[in-house]
């Protein structure tokens, strides 16, 4: 893509954090746009507000645990829209449930929404970033997988991988030019805490959440946050 119009690539896009994500940078730099999810009604909605900041919104529907769908819709990004300035792997489903009551399908769901998911877009889209020797990857992990707690066994253990993975993608990723950074929310505002119990009051709102991503990829290229945790101001609910 041109300077004028940096390609974004964001999974997740459809609701929450990754709908906000876009609003952010179609306001921010009208950009162009590439919304994956596996909801197609709800990326046409967010593409349709991008496009009114004035950004190229394309929608691609795609299941991010599936290897077919990935290279598939990624084969069309790529040879559409070109190669991503910036990708998003903001893929994920929240999940609290205790160690001995998780069953192995629950646990396995969870690896594949929030890790595996990031593993399967990264390796889709990267080599093509490592031709063009730039780009910036953000991957979305969480406070979990920092900090532990009661009740996330499998949500924990795949957002400690995301952390892990994210790690190694920068030492390998850094030396052919692209930036990686790690992101981890706390408790924020989206439909995936509905029927949580939790209190909009008590968590941050998507979009402020959203801004850390444009911020951090406006850098210079010499230099990258490698790690953005954001918290709640009273402390995360959890």
């Amino acid at each position: 893509m041109s300077e004028s119009k940096p390609l974004i690539v964001i999974t997740g896009a459809s609701q929450g954090i990754g709908a906000a994500i876009a609003a952010v940078f179609a306001r921010e730099h009208r950009c162009c746009l590439a919304l994956l999810a596996r909801n197609r009604e709800n990326l046409e909605k967010v593409a349709a507000a991008c496009r009114q900041s004035g950004a190229d919104a394309h929608v691609f529907p795609f299941d991010a645990t599936d290897p077919n769908s990935v290279n598939s819709k990624a084969g069309l990004v790529l040879g559409e829209l070109g190669t991503p300035d910036v990708l998003i792997n903001n893929v994920g489903r929240f999940s609290g449930v205790p160690f001995l009551e998780t069953t192995t399908e629950q646990f396995d769901e969870s690896i594949a929404a929030n890790l595996r998911s990031v593993f399967l877009v990264s390796k889709a889209f990267l080599p093509s970033m490592v031709r063009e020797g730039r780009g910036h990857v953000f991957n979305m992990s969480s406070i979990a997988g920092l900090n532990p707690y009661p009740g996330g066994t499998a949500y924990c253990s795949a957002k400690f991988g995301v952390t892990g993975l994210s790690k190694v993608m920068r030492r390998e990723m850094m030396k052919h030019g692209i930036r990686v950074t790690t992101v981890y929310p706390g408790a924020t505002f989206s439909p995936s805490w509905e029927g949580s119990g939790v209190s909009e009051d008590v968590m941050m709102p998507a979009a402020d959440v959203a801004q850390v991503f444009f911020d951090a990829w406006r850098l210079g290229r010499g230099s990258v946050i490698e790690d953005l945790v954001l918290r709640p101001m009273g402390g995360d609910p959890m």
